[in-house]
């Protein structure tokens, strides 16, 4: 349908995995499955619901007949009731005891709940994803020195593998947050429309003990450990806050990250995969633009703004409950996680496939590593014999001439500079030895390697067997 607007979100970013726990089908087959866990639980509880009544439900629950739904609610003007009537229609003989006792909360902050529940579950497998993808890479290049920054000036160098642990430790922690988020996750259960079960009360005629099972079967019929022992109509929108965050969580990491590897492919050390037919400008043909950061960086952006939503939406309900949430959940939820899942497929897709540069990389650490070597050669010329301030101030001073020259174009002559000083006692050959990149990177490969020995294959290991590799992005 190329008349009408389609939100790119299922178009060109999300995965159809994602966008099916959010579509129509998802939904509704929930809602029968939880008529089917209400019907049945019921029955056990000693309510008039017979076996060929649940049976019956239980055929049904997959064909839905979205046609005679849909004519209902052009009619009733109301969902749940429409797809009450259209089960109906298809089990004649349940049709008296679907929904018994229920609010439309039943089925649709259920629902809500079971659907973020599944949604939370394959952001978790994408994340372990990543992290599995980018703990390789920092294996590999654990021990190749680099520049690093602080205050995006040079600094201390670091290595290539151990700058992307740091990657990975946002992303464990984001990781972490997920499972912890969907370990806390509870249904809404069986309230009725202010949350006291009166409706069941009545039902079970005054036995609240069978009131208080009949939430605990629903909820272990449909997977979960339990249902909020209190609640108003609907669940507390906290929930939604709280797993919002987690996609918030997970957008900050990868800007993070793109912001670090479209730096890096500015200097031409590190670059994201590039196809071999992939245009990068319209204008000039031998760009190579870092298109997947930069998609990821937007996507970033538009969660970490969209997750908002879930503070401001729980902050405004008023007692039991208020529909001022309705309209802003069926956005910010869906497409939350619709992004989200985005920036993941295309970090997985990134992480993959980095390519870098090692001589560029070298090039660059040689340049600055007479200004990092100054320290080294600081404590070497003091066991020589030598006065500490005294020659602190001349390293200064060669310094900032030396630093001077390289901005003006010429090349970095401080080694030349202090060679020449005989303050130092040192000569080209003393200082030659001194500049050995690997002696300057401290424990970075190390951490590296104890980092993901202790903390990555523990945390990916129990998605070992669903993890996913060499993804394509769909444009």
């Amino acid at each position: 349908m190329r008349d009408r607007y389609e939100s790119p979100l299922s178009g060109r970013y999300a995965s159809r995995e994602m966008q099916y726990i959010f579509s129509p089908d998802f939904k509704f087959k929930t809602w029968r499955r939880l008529w089917i866990a209400l019907a049945e639980s019921e029955m056990e509880l000693g309510l008039p619901v017979t076996q060929a009544q649940v049976d019956e439900l239980k055929a049904h629950a997959e064909d839905i007949n979205y046609a005679d739904a849909e004519a209902r609610e052009k009619q009733v003007r109301h969902d749940v009731m429409s797809h009450v009537y259209a089960y109906g229609l298809q089990c004649p003989t349940a049709k008296p005891i679907i929904h018994l006792g229920a609010t439309s909360c039943y089925v649709g902050d259920n629902t809500d709940i079971i659907t973020l529940d599944a949604a939370l579950r394959l952001v978790a497998r994408k994340l372990a994803s990543v992290i599995d993808a980018l703990s390789d890479f920092a294996l590999k290049y654990k021990d190749l020195p680099c520049l690093a920054f602080t205050h995006g000036q040079p600094a201390q160098p670091t290595t290539v593998g151990k700058r992307a642990t740091l990657w990975i430790q946002d992303l464990l922690l984001d990781l972490r947050e997920t499972e912890h988020v969907l370990d806390s996750l509870l249904l809404l259960g069986s309230k009725g429309t202010t949350g006291t079960q009166a409706s069941f009360l009545e039902l079970f005629e005054g036995d609240a003990e069978k009131v208080l099972a009949l939430d605990r079967k629903i909820a272990e019929k449909t997977g979960f450990r339990g249902v909020f022992p209190v609640s108003g109509q609907t669940y507390t929108r906290k929930v939604d806050h709280m797993v919002l965050s987690v996609l918030s969580g997970i957008a900050q990491s990868g800007g993070k990250f793109t912001n670090d590897l479209r730096l890096l492919q500015h200097m031409k050390e590190l670059e994201e995969p590039f196809e071999k037919d992939q245009i990068g400008s319209s204008a000039m043909a031998y760009k190579r633009n870092p298109m997947r950061s930069e998609r990821l960086a937007g996507l970033a952006r538009f969660v970490m703004t969209t997750a908002l939503n879930a503070g401001l939406t729980a902050s405004a309900q008023w007692f039991e409950r208020t529909l001022d949430d309705s309209a802003n959940r069926r956005l910010s939820l869906a497409e939350c996680f619709l992004a989200a899942d985005g920036i993941l497929e295309l970090y997985l897709n990134i992480a993959d496939g980095i390519v870098v540069y090692e001589k560029m990389v070298e090039k660059h650490l040689r340049a600055e590593l007479p200004f990092m070597a100054t320290e080294n050669i600081l404590m070497d010329a003091v066991k020589r014999g030598g006065d500490r301030q005294a020659l602190h101030e001349r390293i200064r001073q060669h310094s900032m001439a030396a630093g001077a020259a390289v901005k003006q174009g010429g090349e970095n002559d401080l080694l030349d500079r202090i060679a020449a000083d005989p303050a130092f006692g040192l000569d080209a050959s003393a200082l030659q030895d001194l500049l050995q990149p690997e002696k300057f990177v401290g424990l970075a490969p190390l951490q590296t390697e104890r980092f993901v020995e202790n903390e990555v294959r523990p945390a990916v290991e129990p998605y070992r067997g669903a993890l996913i590799r060499s993804n394509e992005i769909h444009v």
